[in-house]
């Protein structure tokens, strides 16, 4: 008993102290779960019969079939091809097909077809803009500090547009890892600082005739892309602020990210203590957080030496008062707090519109942070230092840490969730991948593959999947041919054969109907109408809100609608993403708050959503561009033209009788307002 609480005692003691733990405690059993294993190379099922033989054409197929039928399942019929096609244009480009292309599809019969119309989308912008979106809910991307100043970052945009290109260009996956965690590392390493200008100039934004608009230069990507690392919530205010404690949220974002989004792991867990449930240790995280230890913000101007010149000039005497104020309000409370305050806000109100800029980090040794194990994570309790490290779980026993004067941190880091022999980077990435396409990811806890996560319903397809993955050298594209091309994905949602055996559709014996997402509706309601602007990147764009929603955030001042009204038609991802003013469309048909990592978006279904339909001003000013496009053809061509704009398909017989009742006594504009509201235009079959 002596030797066992001695041993309890001592084991409490290292905790306190923060000690790090050696990787030989990983048990054998903690090793292997699932997710921590070598990918497997499993061998798609074979099948007797020859109408499984038929019906699993692509391997992916006969890893879906083998599953039913080991419950008792069959798959579905093959979907209809006006329903195949509106599917398919939702999947890759969020937008409805014009009734032109879908008649177009239903007339070539030719073998290609189907091919050629997914290749013809996986080349349009409009397919980065889809794609780009769901990656930009995984890292929170928002335009704003959130908290209570919610301060704006007038260059965040940029990023966006990186993403956009990445899935546009189909950038392999390992380097788009890399270019995030570490463009600014690899661009500095990559050219001499000597030869850097001071200023640096982006390429114009105007587009090409292809309607795409020239991205920067090879270096300035990378800048850009690095920006990922500040795409956390920030807390900024004007009173007294330890700089320590903000400097420990800032790498806390920066760790938490990294795992969530590319280990597809629950690490921050581990910043107080030990994971209780997945073994990562709190010596492991502050081993990842020591990669970012020297990162910090840092804005490159684009403006000429002039520019900056004339800026400073403007903005230093303010920034000297500014300093002095801040130094005063040391001490001051209640009344006194406030009116210092309140001057404050009337200096920053004068500040200059910051120049142009590029939003990144940049890798500065000098002021490297020294990371410790912190006791409960309070930045103040500082335990045993650590150095640079993956999670142990990973690594051989004994892996050393990186050594401190590591140049390259951040990249290394990235190289090490990259590699191919990575276990979790590849299935990650090809199970978010399958999740927007079928509405569930194979592991349904996107960011969690940990021990707590759902278990894979298909293990030897994920790996198929994340084999072929990187086989392909990481095209994102490829795992889009592999999923569309499929008989798995191209069955009818309208069957119930499996429903009492599988409910939630796990298995995959149908596909699974879903909803639009919030920027879906609202850009298919421009698109409908014939006001959608589609006009690629640039800065984000605000548009005309309630003034109540205006006054009440901290500066109302800060919202200013684009003054060209055509701007307020772009698609929804060039929207400003503000931390604490979410469009209440958006909000109402379950955008995500910004604040953390979205792995999946909710589908939700409650009045509010009906109430923004009907009396929305997003929604009835759609719907009377709708009816200027409507009134224009023939009387009797309206209810025809509508649904095929809206559905992607004529009126049944019910539906043509109900709407040619309803137009012989009321309004074209009601007729037009309620085709928003159909399921039809709502759900993707």
């Amino acid at each position: 008993m002596k030797i066992l609480v001695s041993g309890c005692l001592t084991a409490l003691a290292l905790l306190a102290a923060g000690a790090p733990a050696p990787l030989s405690t990983y048990t054998a059993a903690e090793r292997r779960h699932w997710a921590f294993l070598p990918r497997a190379h499993p061998q798609p099922p074979e099948f007797a019969a020859a109408a499984d033989r038929a019906w699993a054409r692509a391997p992916l197929d006969a890893f879906v079939l083998a599953r039913l039928k080991k419950e008792g399942l069959a798959p579905s019929p093959r979907a209809a091809r006006r329903t195949l096609i509106r599917r398919l244009y939702f999947d890759l480009t969020g937008l409805p097909p014009a009734p032109a292309e879908v008649e177009d599809f239903l007339r070539d019969r030719s073998p290609a077809a189907w091919q050629e119309v997914i290749e013809r989308l996986l080349a349009s912008p409009r397919y980065g803009e889809r794609w780009g979106q769901h990656w930009l809910d995984v890292v929170r991307f928002a335009e704003t500090d959130g908290f209570e100043y919610d301060t704006h970052r007038r260059e965040a945009w940029r990023y966006r547009d990186y993403v956009i290109r990445a899935f546009n260009d189909d950038k392999p996956y390992d380097r788009f890892v890399l270019e995030q965690l570490a463009g600014d590392e690899i661009a500095a390493a990559a050219e001499p600082p000597a030869s850097r200008p001071a200023g640096l100039t982006l390429r114009g934004r105007a587009p090409n005739t292809a309607g795409e608009v020239e991205g920067p230069a090879p270096g300035e990507e990378l800048l850009i892309a690095a920006g990922f690392n500040r795409l956390g919530p920030l807390r900024k205010n004007a009173g007294n602020q330890e700089v320590a404690s903000s400097r420990n949220e800032v790498l806390t974002e920066m760790t938490n990210i990294a795992g969530s989004a590319f280990l597809g792991l629950t690490l921050g867990c581990a910043r107080c203590h030990d994971h209780k449930f997945d073994p990562l240790r709190q010596s492991d995280y502050y081993r990842l957080q020591a990669y970012f230890a020297a990162t910090h913000e840092h804005d490159l101007t684009r403006a000429s030496a002039e520019e900056q010149a004339a800026w400073k000039a403007r903005a230093e005497p303010l920034e000297a008062e500014i300093k002095e104020l801040r130094a005063k309000l040391q001490g001051l409370e209640g009344e006194q707090r406030r009116a210092v305050e309140k001057r404050l806000e009337g200096l920053q109100a004068r500040m200059p519109e910051p120049l142009p800029a590029i939003f990144s980090v940049a890798q500065d040794p000098g002021r490297r942070t020294a990371i410790h194990v912190l006791g409960r994570g309070d930045w103040a309790s500082k335990g045993e230092p650590v150095g640079m490290r993956p999670p142990g779980v990973l690594l051989p026993p004994e892996a050393p840490e990186l050594a401190s004067g590591e140049k390259l941190p951040r990249a290394a880091l990235a190289r090490w969730i990259s590699d191919p022999a990575n276990p979790l980077t590849s299935r990650v990435m090809v199970n978010r991948i399958w999740q927007h396409h079928f509405g569930r990811g194979i592991v349904g806890t996107a960011n969690d593959f940990g021990r707590m996560g759902e278990r894979p319903t298909h293990p030897e397809l994920l790996d198929y999947l994340a084999n072929e993955f990187v086989a392909s050298g990481f095209s994102v594209k490829h795992v889009h041919r592999l999923i569309l091309l499929s008989n798995t994905w191209q069955q009818s949602s309208s069957t119930r054969h499996g429903a009492r055996t599988d409910p939630e559709n796990r298995l995959l014996w149908k596909f699974s109907r879903r909803r639009l997402g919030a920027e879906e509706i609202r850009d298919a309601m421009l698109a409908v109408s014939g006001r959608l602007n589609l006009k690629p990147g640039g800065p984000s764009v605000m548009v005309p809100i309630e003034q109540e929603l205006v006054s009440a955030l901290y500066k109302p001042a800060q919202w200013q609608p684009h003054p060209d009204p055509a701007e307020h038609n772009r698609r929804s991802v060039y929207l400003i993403a503000k931390r604490n003013l979410r469009l209440p469309f958006m909000e109402a048909f379950d955008a995500p708050d910004l604040q953390v990592s979205c792995p999946r978006r909710e589908s939700s279904t409650h009045a509010p959503q009906a109430l923004e339909l009907l009396n929305g001003a997003l929604a009835n000013q759609q719907a009377a561009a709708l009816t200027a496009r409507l009134v224009v053809e023939p009387r009797a061509k309206w209810v025809d033209l509508a649904f095929r704009l809206a559905a992607g398909r004529p009126p049944g017989p019910k539906e043509r009788r109900i709407a040619g009742e309803y137009l012989k006594t009321q309004p074209l504009g009601g007729f037009a307002l309620a085709v928003f509201s159909l399921n039809a235009f709502l759900y993707v079959e």
